[in-house]
């Protein structure tokens, strides 16, 4: 059962496509609400009492754990690459939860659709009151309230809730196979050399990626002509191979007279101008650049075509990054921080004080409050409610709205500007994946879970964060396995895989400057290949399952509880999930152990299976488990897995790409 409340004059964000017409729409009459207090004043605020066993699910892509009870989050897509536990946002902006209460009974969940920044204390400032804050009173929020017949309460809300949002994109069948990436492949050579060292070792391979170096200076849809003296022949010959090389796209245009992209944006009007008139500058990797007006329908079109050169050349796979959007500084910023630095270096008696704040004048030009609030969007009039600016006008059906207001909104209409141009102008299917996102940018691409690091921790900060998404409509997820940031080891590494061999993205990737990470720089390859062999072996089990999951707005993971809703301890369980119907994973993310203690639910299977020769990963060792707590032996070459008694999955033959792969030729585990 689902109930919309509307308060004030909301913007439109698109996030909710299918709501039934037969639901109940208020408009601000928060008295007639049935769970918590609403007030509106000058902004929005809503409180909710918690009892003391209580359970808070949802939120996406953050940090804490799979109960977000117990910290402050703020819905606020941020450009971080340090993600440690203080922090309180990501790249994402997902604004659903799920309250449970197994004291009283309840259970409903609360969509808060609103695109600026949302402060979420979930039960932190005081334990048993969850309260959100939002600068505006223009909302709209949407109450979902389980199935009376159903008794998965909790996945009954996330199914409703999933119903409303739309269907989850699909990636074509390549996607789901391994794939490797580096800040740095800067060459036609280096990606030969990435092919030939896995191919060479029989190790499974889909896709390459190529980050910023494969650019012209930086520059957006451009090549570097002397490292790749015939691109379009380039990605075909790999085509050949089975290889999909999938380059990265950011969200600024380097402004520069000479850019015929720049003066094409300039002569339309496609860019984010300031109050003034004059076009928003700042800089990212190009230098100074300005930003596609993603909010602006037509601004949409036009980038979305500049991605067709490349797909001519051979390109069917791209990820959008820097969209949050990341700003290193702005022209204005540098102008204010010189002058702020100058004044404290002219300071005669200065103090430990003033030179800390040296740097912190530095570090606040980047991603600075002062430059979102300082330039403005062109949105359709009938999508902008309140937040219009005042006196701005109408232009083409289009007013102002200034970006700090809508913030959460760029990235996802940068990947729809691509995704709705494929799907007019594409036959082929494209692999499409973004770091920043709001809800509803779920049908239009993945996401990667942006800068992680190589740290133990962040297997279990992974493991947390894949239900929370799938709550949000977010399928094909993934991390940058083995860690972006750091650098990895061989056994962090092994264990990364462990788990990346059940996620949808199962990508490799690292920054510029850190240990080179492919699975062919560690010694004993072959523990390498067994895995990601597993990998091809379980897709007909883990395709199918995906689509059905798109399909039937269904969660791919889940947290223990959500399919045990009556067992006493599956609620603490906060490192083990369960894979659609049939699967439960409990990976290792502690450094030099064995092997881990596992809780079964029920009576399961263990799978153990490895180390083959060549392409086989060998045959899978079982051993039938009761239900109740177990320590499990999990060598590093190994992959531990449980499956439900009496349920059986479908697996293949390896090969060395999906490509080559037989998914009607099932075995049965």
């Amino acid at each position: 059962m689902i109930s919309k409340f509307v308060f004030g004059e909301p913007f439109c964000t698109e996030s909710v496509v299918c709501f039934p017409e037969a639901a109940a729409v208020y408009k601000n009459l928060p008295e007639k609400f049935p769970y918590g207090s609403i007030m509106v004043s000058k902004d929005f605020k809503f409180e909710y009492q918690l009892k003391t066993n209580d359970r808070i699910y949802g939120l996406g892509e953050t940090l804490g754990g799979i109960n977000k009870r117990g910290k402050i989050y703020e819905s606020w897509c941020s450009d971080d690459p340090v993600h440690t536990e203080e922090k309180k946002s990501l790249y994402g902006a997902h604004n659903f939860i799920v309250i449970h209460s197994d004291e009283d009974k309840k259970t409903f969940g609360l969509y808060f659709d609103y695109p600026g920044k949302l402060i979420i204390d979930a039960a932190y400032t005081k334990n048993d009151l969850l309260s959100v804050c939002a600068d505006e009173p223009h909302i709209d929020l949407y109450l979902i309230e389980p199935e009376k017949e159903n008794e998965r309460k909790i996945l009954s809300v996330v199914e409703q809730f999933r119903a409303i949002i739309g269907k989850s994109y699909v990636p074509p069948l390549w996607a789901f196979g391994f794939m490797q990436s580096r800040w740095g492949y800067g060459s036609e050579d280096d990606l030969l050399r990435v092919y030939e060292n896995y191919n060479k070792l029989g190790i499974p391979l889909d896709a390459i990626f190529l980050d910023i170096d494969y650019m012209d200076e930086f520059r957006d849809f451009s090549i570097n002509g002397k490292n790749f003296k015939d691109f379009r022949k380039a990605i075909n010959d790999f085509r050949k191979k089975n290889i999909h090389i999938v380059p990265i796209i950011d969200a600024g245009i380097k402004a520069e007279t000479e850019s015929e992209i720049d003066k094409e944006g300039i002569k339309n009007d496609f860019f984010c101008k300031k109050a003034d008139g004059k076009f928003f500058a700042a800089g990212v990797w190009p230098g100074l650049s300005h930003f596609t007006d993603f909010l602006n329908p037509a601004a949409r079109e036009w980038f979305g075509s500049k991605y067709m050169p490349l797909i001519n050349d051979g390109i069917d796979g791209f990820w959008n990054d820097m969209n949050e959007p990341a700003l290193f500084y702005s022209e204005d910023g540098i102008k204010s921080g010189y002058k702020k630095i100058k004044e404290l270096i002219d300071n005669e008696n200065p103090n430990v004080f003033s030179t800390w704040e040296v740097k912190d004048v530095v570090l606040g030009l980047q991603n600075s409050m002062d430059d979102y609030r300082s330039f403005y969007h062109r949105v359709p009039e009938k999508l902008a409610g309140a937040l219009a600016e005042k006196d701005s006008g109408v232009k083409n059906g289009l007013v102002l709205v200034r970006h700090d207001k809508i913030h959460n909104m760029y990235g996802y209409n940068m990947t729809r500007a691509a995704s709705e141009y494929f799907e007019k102008h594409v036959k082929e299917k494209i692999l499409m994946i973004s770091r920043a996102s709001y809800i509803g940018m779920h049908r239009f691409s993945g996401i990667w879970t942006g800068d992680n690091s190589s740290w133990w921790s962040h297997i279990l900060l992974l493991l947390r964060q894949l239900p929370s998404l799938n709550m949000c409509g977010f399928l094909y997820i993934g991390c940058d396995l083995g860690g972006f940031g750091c650098n990895t080891s061989r056994d962090l590494l092994l264990r990364y895989l462990s788990i990346g061999i059940f996620t949808p993205l199962m990508r490799n990737h690292s920054a510029l400057g850190t240990r080179e990470q492919e699975c062919y720089q560690f010694e004993n390859p072959e523990d390498f290949r067994g895995i990601i062999c597993l990998r091809y072996r379980l897709l007909p089990y883990l395709h199918e399952l995906f689509g059905k999951c798109a399909e039937e707005g269904k969660m791919y993971f889940k947290p223990l509880s959500f399919d045990y809703p009556d067992d006493e301890i599956a609620p603490s369980i906060e490192d083990q999930l369960m894979i659609g119907d049939d699967i439960m994973i409990a990976p290792v993310y502690t450094q030099n152990v064995s092997g881990r203690t596992v809780y079964l639910p029920e009576d399961m299977t263990m799978i153990s299976c490895g180390l083959g020769s060549g392409l086989d990963c060998g045959e899978p060792e079982k051993q039938e488990l009761k239900k109740g707590v177990h320590f499990v032996d999990v060598p590093l070459n190994k992959i531990v897995f449980f499956i439900k008694k009496g349920h059986k999955i479908p697996v293949t033959e390896p090969a060395l790409s999906t490509a080559e792969l037989d998914l009607s030729k099932k075995i049965w585990w």
